[in-house]
């Protein structure tokens, strides 16, 4: 487990993916910037078991109250990304720039990475101010680079290089 003040993150096992689906296919708990999913057990293990070096987290508060996930994918050479959700009734505390920074903590003590991208929906001010509390930086615009909600959308890239991580601000054990 990845502690922080508020909150801990806690791998995601195989047997917990029934809550990511139940999370995954309610239209309300992603919002109106992500795409509308309806997933299968299977295709949320298919997905579980593609990550490879990448871990998906449940982001718990200190009571074990599951508020949200969080992933990194870790894939050879490829740049690692960072994706993450939390429930509405929870979303503006704090809890998704403490899950952000957290994982970034993790990424940068544990692997040789100089780089972390994030990408969300130019709209999405929520998202973006997360991403910029915990040290990442817009790069730009990604033109009509997702399909979803029937018409195609930009992304906005944003990332943090190892030389801008002003180190570990949580607990790891």
């Amino acid at each position: 487990m990845l502690e922080g003040k508020n909150i801990n993150l806690r791998i995601v096992e195989k047997d917990d993916l029934i809550i990511i689906k139940e999370w995954t296919n309610n239209l309300h708990i992603d919002g109106e910037y992500s795409p509308i999913l309806q997933e299968t057990i299977k295709d949320l293990e298919k997905l579980y078991d593609n990550l490879k070096e990448g871990k998906w987290y449940f982001i718990e508060k200190k009571d074990e109250i599951k508020i949200g996930f969080i992933l990194h994918m870790l894939s050879g050479s490829v740049v690692p990304g960072i994706g993450y959700a939390i429930i509405p009734s929870e979303r503006g505390k704090g809890y998704g720039t403490e899950a952000v920074k957290i994982v970034i903590d993790y990424i940068f003590l544990s692997k040789n990475i100089v780089r972390i991208t994030a990408k969300t929906h130019p709209d999405n001010i929520a998202s973006q101010k997360v991403l910029k509390k915990a040290g990442f930086k817009k790069e730009g615009i990604l033109r009509k680079e997702m399909f979803f909600r029937g018409k195609w959308n930009d992304s906005a890239l944003y990332s943090i290089l190892r030389e801008e991580w002003e180190g570990p601000k949580i607990l790891l054990k």
